[in-house]
């Protein structure tokens, strides 16, 4: 099937005698167990609402197996902690999620793993990072928050050269716009609060990969516990039904906008891999369905006060904290994605206090436009 219609009937099973087209919800958290081939708990990540949820993403990422977690940052996190110990080394991208980054910094050194953050995932400096403990590899592109992109199909290979395991952030992305397992990824992740969930009002992340690796990072994610009930596994089955359109709808938006923040005279910069002079145009083109929904710029402003400022002048995009929702959002990341970076971190990572980021929605785009053009006349004048 293709990928609209794996987003409405992928993983679709009928489990009631009325043979509704919806998964009922079920509600328990205890289950029989006699006559089954397993035992069936919700922190197993078995229940039927968790499994037709991730057969969906199977399908859409061409996946064997995967998991859902409570958040975006538990399925980063327990993925590396079960894939890595006490030894061992990772080579990450620097250009990260202020979260994933975050953790990293925070949590690996104190279990014995060691790290080396790279400017470019390039070969090249993949090579030089390279140690004989070296185990992971961590790249996420389009990067948060400047839209930078990584050759995926390049890493994917020379991970597998190195017989190491390379893990990628879909996030911005999405299924839609961007597959890594057949170039060569050997895990998925994504933050499924942003474009699977896409309606700003859940919190799940998702591991897929191959049967063999699911196994691995199934022991450890039962032990940390990070799964999610069956209400919200419902509500994330709902909105991926619609996650086709959505993304569509949000690349054509982000491109328009990208293009008039380009040509405006009050702007400095855009970061967009669907623009022609994006350092990373030509193998977003290669790897990519469709550029995506965020972009990022910097209006000409001085500091943060300007750039807030200027948010306070918008009347349709809306100031708020996440991303991937039908509703456009604007933040500023030295504020809220990267605010536990330090000002040094985030100088080097080339977060300004500028710097804008734009979660583009489902609205029609001439009153996004309209709604910029307004907020960058009224910031100078």
């Amino acid at each position: 099937m293709k990928k609209s219609t794996s987003c409405v009937h992928a993983g679709n099973s009928n489990h009631t005698p009325a043979h509704g087209l919806n998964t009922p919800i079920y509600t328990s958290s205890a289950f029989g167990y006699l006559d089954t081939t397993e035992n069936i708990y919700p922190r197993y990540y078995n229940t039927p609402n968790q499994e037709v949820v991730v057969q969906k993403l199977c399908a859409l990422e061409q996946g064997e197996a995967g998991l859902l977690f409570g958040s975006g940052m538990a399925a980063i996190s327990t993925t590396m902690l079960a894939l890595l110990q006490k030894g061992d080394h990772v080579i990450l991208q620097r250009d990260l999620y202020g979260g994933t980054h975050h953790f990293v910094s925070a949590e690996l050194e104190r279990v014995g793993i060691s790290y080396t953050l790279v400017k470019e995932p390039t070969v090249d400096q993949l090579e030089a990072a390279l140690q004989p403990t070296t185990k992971l590899v961590y790249i996420e592109t389009p990067s948060n928050p400047l839209l930078k992109i990584t050759d995926v199909a390049a890493v994917g290979s020379w991970a597998q050269q190195h017989r190491l395991t390379s893990v990628i952030d879909n996030t911005f992305a999405s299924p839609i716009n961007q597959n890594p397992i057949p170039l060569g990824i050997d895990v998925v992740i994504h933050s499924g609060t942003k474009y699977l969930g896409g309606h700003s009002d859940l919190c799940f992340g998702a591991t897929i990969t191959s049967q063999l690796l699911r196994d691995r990072i199934y022991g450890t994610a039962i032990n940390l516990g990070g799964s999610v009930n069956a209400a919200t596994c419902a509500l994330i089955e709902r909105s991926m039904k619609t996650l086709s359109l959505r993304v569509i709808q949000q690349n054509k938006n982000a491109q328009a906008i990208a293009e008039f923040l380009q040509r405006h005279s009050g702007v400095q910069q855009v970061y967009y891999p669907g623009l022609p002079n994006h350092p990373g145009y030509n193998v977003a083109q290669q790897q990519m369905q469709g550029f995506g929904g965020m972009l990022s710029f910097e209006p000409a402003v001085e500091g943060s006060a300007g750039a807030e400022q200027f948010m306070r002048q918008l009347r349709v995009i809306t100031p708020a904290i996440s991303l991937g929702g039908i509703e456009s959002l604007i933040c500023a990341p030295a504020k809220t994605s990267h605010i536990k970076l330090s000002a040094e971190e985030r100088k080097q990572v080339g977060v300004s206090d500028e710097l804008l980021r734009i979660s583009v929605g489902i609205e029609d785009a001439e009153d996004l436009l309209e709604d910029l053009e307004q907020a960058l006349t009224m910031i100078h004048n």
